[in-house]
Protein backbone atom coordinates (compact mmCIF):
# COMPACT_ATOMS: atom_id res chain seq x y z
CA UNK A 1 0.00 0.00 0.00
CA UNK A 2 2.88 2.29 0.52
CA UNK A 3 4.32 1.36 -2.58
CA UNK A 4 1.15 2.40 -4.24
CA UNK A 5 0.94 5.66 -2.43
CA UNK A 6 4.77 6.77 -3.50
CA UNK A 7 4.16 5.77 -6.72
CA UNK A 8 0.81 7.84 -7.05
CA UNK A 9 2.86 11.02 -5.57
CA UNK A 10 5.56 10.47 -8.31
CA UNK A 11 3.07 10.37 -11.12
CA UNK A 12 1.38 13.63 -9.58
CA UNK A 13 4.69 15.52 -9.46
CA UNK A 14 5.76 14.56 -13.02
CA UNK A 15 2.58 15.39 -14.07
CA UNK A 16 2.93 19.06 -12.34
CA UNK A 17 6.01 19.62 -14.00
CA UNK A 18 4.89 18.74 -17.02
CA UNK A 19 2.04 21.21 -16.36
CA UNK A 20 3.54 24.13 -15.02
CA UNK A 21 4.95 25.03 -18.77
CA UNK A 22 1.73 25.18 -20.18
CA UNK A 23 0.38 27.50 -17.56
CA UNK A 24 3.48 30.13 -17.93
CA UNK A 25 5.60 28.85 -15.40
CA UNK A 26 8.95 27.46 -16.73
CA UNK A 27 10.84 26.06 -13.75
CA UNK A 28 13.70 24.65 -15.96
CA UNK A 29 15.18 28.75 -16.00
CA UNK A 30 14.58 28.94 -11.98
CA UNK A 31 17.21 26.52 -10.81
CA UNK A 32 20.28 27.45 -10.04
CA UNK A 33 18.86 31.03 -9.83
CA UNK A 34 18.69 32.24 -6.05
CA UNK A 35 16.98 35.49 -5.58
CA UNK A 36 17.60 35.53 -1.70
CA UNK A 37 14.17 35.55 -0.56
CA UNK A 38 14.51 32.86 2.08
CA UNK A 39 11.46 31.37 3.35
CA UNK A 40 9.44 33.48 0.51
CA UNK A 41 10.48 30.60 -1.95
CA UNK A 42 8.79 27.63 -0.16
CA UNK A 43 5.33 29.57 -1.64
CA UNK A 44 6.63 29.03 -5.48
CA UNK A 45 6.03 25.79 -6.84
CA UNK A 46 9.35 23.81 -6.97
CA UNK A 47 10.24 26.16 -4.26
CA UNK A 48 11.70 28.30 -7.21
CA UNK A 49 11.08 31.84 -8.08
CA UNK A 50 9.05 32.31 -11.32
CA UNK A 51 11.53 33.87 -14.12
CA UNK A 52 10.37 34.45 -17.90
CA UNK A 53 6.84 34.97 -15.97
CA UNK A 54 4.73 38.77 -15.13
CA UNK A 55 4.67 39.48 -11.63
CA UNK A 56 1.84 42.33 -10.60
CA UNK A 57 2.60 44.47 -7.26
CA UNK A 58 -0.15 46.71 -5.96
CA UNK A 59 0.14 49.99 -4.53
CA UNK A 60 -2.61 51.45 -2.44
CA UNK A 61 -0.74 54.86 -2.13
CA UNK A 62 2.33 56.91 -2.93
CA UNK A 63 4.11 54.98 0.10
CA UNK A 64 3.24 51.21 -0.65
CA UNK A 65 4.76 52.36 -4.12
CA UNK A 66 7.96 53.35 -2.94
CA UNK A 67 8.20 50.63 -0.92
CA UNK A 68 7.36 48.04 -3.83
CA UNK A 69 9.99 50.05 -5.86
CA UNK A 70 12.05 49.26 -3.34
CA UNK A 71 11.58 45.55 -2.81
CA UNK A 72 11.53 45.41 -6.59
CA UNK A 73 14.98 46.68 -7.08
CA UNK A 74 16.18 43.93 -4.81
CA UNK A 75 14.95 41.72 -6.98
CA UNK A 76 16.13 42.93 -10.01
CA UNK A 77 19.09 43.18 -8.60
CA UNK A 78 19.69 39.63 -8.55
CA UNK A 79 18.84 39.11 -11.73
CA UNK A 80 21.41 41.72 -13.12
CA UNK A 81 23.97 40.14 -10.70
CA UNK A 82 26.04 38.54 -13.73
CA UNK A 83 25.70 41.99 -16.24
CA UNK A 84 23.27 42.76 -18.32
CA UNK A 85 20.68 45.56 -18.48
CA UNK A 86 17.29 46.37 -17.37
CA UNK A 87 14.47 48.88 -18.22
CA UNK A 88 12.49 50.74 -16.70
CA UNK A 89 9.01 52.32 -18.20
CA UNK A 90 6.53 54.67 -16.77
CA UNK A 91 4.22 57.60 -17.98
CA UNK A 92 5.34 59.75 -14.68
CA UNK A 93 8.30 58.47 -12.95
CA UNK A 94 9.37 58.77 -9.87
CA UNK A 95 11.96 56.66 -9.27
CA UNK A 96 15.45 58.55 -8.16
CA UNK A 97 17.71 56.28 -10.08
CA UNK A 98 20.92 56.85 -7.83
CA UNK A 99 18.25 55.36 -5.32
CA UNK A 100 18.84 52.00 -7.40
CA UNK A 101 22.78 51.87 -6.04
CA UNK A 102 21.60 51.04 -2.42
CA UNK A 103 20.15 47.84 -3.84
CA UNK A 104 23.41 46.91 -5.82
CA UNK A 105 22.25 48.59 -9.62
CA UNK A 106 24.20 51.24 -11.29
CA UNK A 107 21.87 53.69 -12.90
CA UNK A 108 23.51 53.42 -15.89
CA UNK A 109 22.85 49.59 -16.27
CA UNK A 110 18.97 50.61 -16.29
CA UNK A 111 17.37 52.29 -19.47
CA UNK A 112 14.52 54.46 -17.88
CA UNK A 113 11.48 55.15 -20.73
CA UNK A 114 9.07 57.48 -19.92
CA UNK A 115 5.91 57.61 -22.15
CA UNK A 116 2.75 59.54 -20.91
CA UNK A 117 -0.19 57.96 -23.22
CA UNK A 118 -1.32 54.63 -21.92
CA UNK A 119 -1.40 53.16 -25.37
CA UNK A 120 2.28 53.91 -25.80
CA UNK A 121 3.13 52.50 -22.88
CA UNK A 122 1.36 49.15 -22.99
CA UNK A 123 3.07 49.19 -26.69
CA UNK A 124 6.24 49.68 -25.44
CA UNK A 125 6.10 47.49 -22.33
CA UNK A 126 5.47 44.32 -24.75
CA UNK A 127 8.23 45.56 -27.26
CA UNK A 128 10.85 45.61 -24.39
CA UNK A 129 9.43 42.29 -23.04
CA UNK A 130 10.42 40.36 -26.66
CA UNK A 131 13.76 41.69 -26.07
CA UNK A 132 15.86 38.83 -24.52
CA UNK A 133 18.41 41.00 -24.28
CA UNK A 134 16.93 42.58 -20.92
CA UNK A 135 17.53 40.85 -17.63
CA UNK A 136 14.01 42.78 -16.64
CA UNK A 137 11.70 44.64 -16.82
CA UNK A 138 9.56 47.19 -14.55
CA UNK A 139 6.90 48.90 -15.90
CA UNK A 140 4.80 51.50 -13.84
CA UNK A 141 1.07 50.93 -15.49
CA UNK A 142 -2.35 52.01 -13.33
CA UNK A 143 -4.84 49.90 -15.26
CA UNK A 144 -4.14 46.39 -16.55
CA UNK A 145 -6.85 44.09 -18.00
CA UNK A 146 -6.79 40.10 -18.98
CA UNK A 147 -6.08 40.51 -22.52
CA UNK A 148 -2.92 43.02 -22.25
CA UNK A 149 -1.82 41.33 -19.17
CA UNK A 150 -2.28 37.70 -21.13
CA UNK A 151 -0.27 39.69 -24.41
CA UNK A 152 2.59 40.65 -21.82
CA UNK A 153 2.56 36.82 -20.29
CA UNK A 154 3.55 35.49 -23.83
CA UNK A 155 5.82 37.92 -24.58
CA UNK A 156 7.99 36.56 -22.00
CA UNK A 157 7.64 32.94 -22.24
CA UNK A 158 8.91 33.42 -25.67
CA UNK A 159 11.91 35.84 -24.89
CA UNK A 160 12.58 34.33 -20.97
CA UNK A 161 12.54 38.66 -19.32
CA UNK A 162 10.95 38.68 -16.43
CA UNK A 163 8.52 41.37 -15.94
CA UNK A 164 7.48 43.24 -12.58
CA UNK A 165 4.36 45.62 -13.36
CA UNK A 166 3.70 48.21 -10.44
CA UNK A 167 0.35 49.95 -10.65
CA UNK A 168 -0.80 52.11 -8.15
CA UNK A 169 -4.00 53.45 -6.88
CA UNK A 170 -5.42 50.44 -9.27
CA UNK A 171 -9.31 51.35 -9.78
CA UNK A 172 -10.45 47.91 -10.39
CA UNK A 173 -8.38 44.78 -9.30
CA UNK A 174 -9.27 42.42 -12.34
CA UNK A 175 -8.33 38.90 -13.55
CA UNK A 176 -5.02 38.98 -14.85
CA UNK A 177 -2.35 35.78 -16.58
CA UNK A 178 0.11 37.64 -14.07
CA UNK A 179 1.91 34.58 -12.23
CA UNK A 180 1.93 36.03 -8.83
CA UNK A 181 0.48 39.39 -7.31
CA UNK A 182 1.72 41.31 -4.50
CA UNK A 183 1.45 43.84 -2.08
CA UNK A 184 4.29 45.45 -0.50
CA UNK A 185 3.73 47.82 2.42
CA UNK A 186 6.82 49.71 4.30
CA UNK A 187 7.63 48.93 7.94
CA UNK A 188 9.41 51.84 9.83
CA UNK A 189 13.27 51.10 10.52
CA UNK A 190 14.95 50.79 13.74
CA UNK A 191 17.10 54.34 14.05
CA UNK A 192 20.68 54.16 14.02
CA UNK A 193 22.75 55.50 16.43
CA UNK A 194 19.45 57.60 17.31
CA UNK A 195 19.36 58.75 14.08
CA UNK A 196 15.88 58.62 12.80
CA UNK A 197 15.41 57.40 9.15
CA UNK A 198 18.72 55.67 8.39
CA UNK A 199 17.63 52.31 9.18
CA UNK A 200 17.67 49.44 6.65
CA UNK A 201 14.74 49.31 4.65
CA UNK A 202 12.09 46.93 5.76
CA UNK A 203 8.95 45.93 4.01
CA UNK A 204 5.78 43.68 4.64
CA UNK A 205 5.86 41.51 1.98
CA UNK A 206 2.37 39.84 1.10
CA UNK A 207 1.84 36.99 -1.73
CA UNK A 208 -1.58 37.76 -2.39
CA UNK A 209 -1.55 35.36 -5.51
CA UNK A 210 0.36 32.69 -7.03
CA UNK A 211 -0.25 30.31 -9.77
CA UNK A 212 0.12 26.61 -8.40
CA UNK A 213 1.69 28.07 -5.02
CA UNK A 214 0.92 29.27 -1.47
CA UNK A 215 0.64 32.95 -1.00
CA UNK A 216 1.24 34.04 2.53
CA UNK A 217 2.84 36.91 4.18
CA UNK A 218 6.48 37.63 5.72
CA UNK A 219 8.94 40.74 7.16
CA UNK A 220 11.76 41.23 5.15
CA UNK A 221 14.57 43.96 5.51
CA UNK A 222 17.55 44.98 2.62
CA UNK A 223 21.37 44.91 4.39
CA UNK A 224 24.39 43.49 2.90
CA UNK A 225 22.87 43.40 -0.24
CA UNK A 226 20.32 41.33 0.08
CA UNK A 227 17.02 40.11 2.08
CA UNK A 228 17.28 38.91 5.24
CA UNK A 229 14.51 38.25 7.91
CA UNK A 230 13.50 41.38 10.09
CA UNK A 231 15.64 41.61 13.31
CA UNK A 232 16.84 44.31 15.64
CA UNK A 233 19.91 46.40 14.31
CA UNK A 234 21.50 45.85 17.40
CA UNK A 235 21.54 41.87 17.00
CA UNK A 236 22.95 43.01 13.24
CA UNK A 237 25.88 45.25 14.79
CA UNK A 238 26.68 42.92 17.22
CA UNK A 239 26.94 39.71 14.78
CA UNK A 240 29.05 41.86 12.26
CA UNK A 241 31.50 42.81 14.95
CA UNK A 242 31.67 39.28 15.78
CA UNK A 243 32.77 38.10 12.05
CA UNK A 244 35.64 40.69 11.70
CA UNK A 245 37.00 40.01 14.92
Amino acid sequence: MLCMSNSKAAILARLQKEILPLQGYKPAGNEGMDMGLGLVRNAFPNKSFPLGAVHEFIAANAEDAAASGGFISGLVSHLMKTGGTAAWISASRTLFPYGLVQFGIEPDRMLFIDLPKEKELLWTIEEALKCSALSAVVAELPRLDFTASRRLQLAVEQSGVTAFLLRSNPKQLQTTACVTRWKITPMASEAVDDLPGIGFPRWKIELLKVRNGKPGSWQLMWIDGGFQPVRRTALIVEEKKIKTA
